[in-house]
């Protein structure tokens, strides 16, 4: 056998153990591939994350009374009505005696003045009324002040309380204190009283001859101030003050007394009473 033959021979020898013994190693890495899923690509991290919310909580989801941070919000105060110290137009609750009713803040501005407003002045000083609150020309426009004393507006405002000091009643909305004005027809704007944080009882009706009942639904203070003002003009009509001795007069106290009790009962009448 010649020397060329001998190579060829050894070199097939060589390529066909190689073949066999590599076959099975491929068929094992075939097997182990369909055994053994690679693990799924790792995700990029997000670039941000939300942070975790005060008091726990889904993140992102804001909770009721509490603040994400860098996020400022208003405090908002539980009167004893349990409502909110703001209204969701930035008006502020007026609380005091109970009162009850939202006022734009002093120093809020207007473009122009709401409808049904009432023109007051005051020397050369204009100032506009309307639904309980005072304006103020400010530039081109009106801004929400509070009312110097001394102005006399015929009508209280539609919402008011009735605060008694000392037997006298006060007529109370959005920080302003009226007193009524029998001589003028009207409501003074006055000073708080001296004692304006601890207010009296109504005071018990003179009337004793006069049987009152409200027909609309008025409270029982609303009663006593409306018997008080009828009362101030009847005692001015004809003279004559039950509270007083004799009437306070020097005639017939008889007759007095009943002119002075119809013109309680006209008075009462015309403000919603029935009056036997």
């Amino acid at each position: 056998m010649s020397q060329s033959l001998k190579i060829a021979l050894l070199s097939m020898f060589v390529v066909l153990w190689g073949i066999q013994a590599g076959a099975p190693a491929t068929a094992d890495e075939r097997d182990r591939g369909r055994a053994e899923p690679r693990p799924p690509a790792a995700r990029p991290a997000p670039q941000w994350a939300p942070a975790a919310r005060p008091g726990g909580g889904r993140p992102g989801v804001e909770r009721p009374g509490v603040a994400r941070p860098g996020v400022a919000r208003p405090s908002v105060g539980r009167p004893d009505m349990g409502r909110p110290a703001f209204d969701g137009r930035g008006q502020v609750l007026d609380s005091r005696y109970n009162h009850g009713r939202y006022y734009p803040p002093r120093g809020t501005l207007r473009t122009s003045l709401p409808d049904g407003y009432r023109p007051y002045y005051s020397g050369e000083n204009r100032y506009y009324f309307s639904g309980g609150i005072w304006y103020a020309p400010r530039g081109p426009g009106f801004v929400v002040i509070a009312p110097p004393p001394g102005l006399v507006i015929s009508v209280l405002p539609p919402f008011y309380s009735t605060v008694w000091f000392g037997g006298v009643p006060y007529y109370y909305a959005d920080n302003v204190y009226y007193s009524a004005q029998p001589d003028q027809s009207g409501y003074a704007v006055v000073d708080p009283p001296d004692n304006a944080d601890a207010p009296s009882p109504p005071p018990d009706t003179a009337e004793d001859d006069l049987m009152i009942y409200p027909k609309n639904g008025q409270t029982k203070e609303q009663q006593a101030a409306d018997q008080f003002e009828c009362h101030n003009w009847a005692k001015g009509q004809t003279g004559f003050d039950p509270t007083q001795a004799e009437g306070g007069t020097s005639g017939n106290a008889d007759a007095a007394r009943n002119n002075y009790n119809r013109a309680m009962s006209a008075c009462l009448q015309g403000r919603g009473y029935q009056v036997n």
